[in-house]
């Protein structure tokens, strides 16, 4: 069964057209992309159960083409036109991040991050190296597991400064948990980056921890 299939009135297509794609609710917009259902159920209801098994948007973003294509319904062709999509999405999500974002304050440093860690599953470590204009340089992975001040070694986290040639750097780390309260481990990582940061002439301006959209600033805590 087809959209056109549809009245008028309950077709996604007639009504992004007229109020716009907010007017669409997540499986209506899936269901543009997959343009056809099955001989068994409409391309709403197939939309429907993809993010139903997927859990909503949160999962399917991560998904593969073999987890698509798993699903009845989906064959390569479908599943490559959503992941597509997700991919323009994570793409245009980025685009203002791309032309030397400028980090001045801890607000600025947490958006730059925040779409990409707010969701992991896992700890991950990042640091943003700066020029002297405040300017990202690059942002670098450092570590992925849980924090630790003897794995979290300065050595890492300060040989890709002097690679960019970089006057100062923000860490920042995500808790999965999405609750951003610094641990004794927070404190302990940031404080040995701070000191070894003023013996080797780059200043550590902050140590950021991301939770569920919401995070923790250790400059603001009084820790830099």
């Amino acid at each position: 069964m087809m959209i056109k299939d549809f009245p008028e009135e309950d077709r996604p297509r007639e009504r992004f057209e007229k109020n716009g794609p907010e007017s669409l609710s997540n499986h209506e917009l899936i269901a543009l992309l997959l343009r056809t259902g099955t001989k068994d159920e409409s391309v709403l209801q197939l939309a429907n159960r993809l993010l139903a098994h997927f859990e909503g948007l949160r999962l399917l973003k991560d998904a593969t083409l073999d987890e698509i294509t798993e699903i009845k319904g989906i064959g390569k062709a479908k599943a490559i036109q959503v992941l597509a999509a997700v991919e323009i999405g994570r793409r245009v999500a980025n685009l203002a991040y791309n032309d030397r974002y400028v980090i001045r304050s801890p607000e600025d440093g947490a958006n730059y991050v925040m779409h990409d860690m707010r969701f992991l599953s896992q700890e991950h470590f990042v640091c943003i190296y700066l020029n002297t204009k405040n300017q990202v340089l690059h942002k670098k992975t450092v570590f992925i597991g849980s924090l630790n001040a003897s794995i979290v070694h300065p050595r890492e986290v300060f040989k890709e400064a002097f690679r960019r040639s970089a006057a100062s750097i923000i860490c920042a780390h995500n808790h999965p948990s999405g609750d951003p309260t610094p641990s004794r481990e927070d404190i302990e990582v940031t404080k040995r980056l701070l000191e070894c940061g003023k013996l080797l002439g780059i200043d550590l301006l902050d140590h950021i921890i991301i939770g569920e959209n919401k995070f923790v600033s250790m400059k603001e805590k009084g820790y830099v």
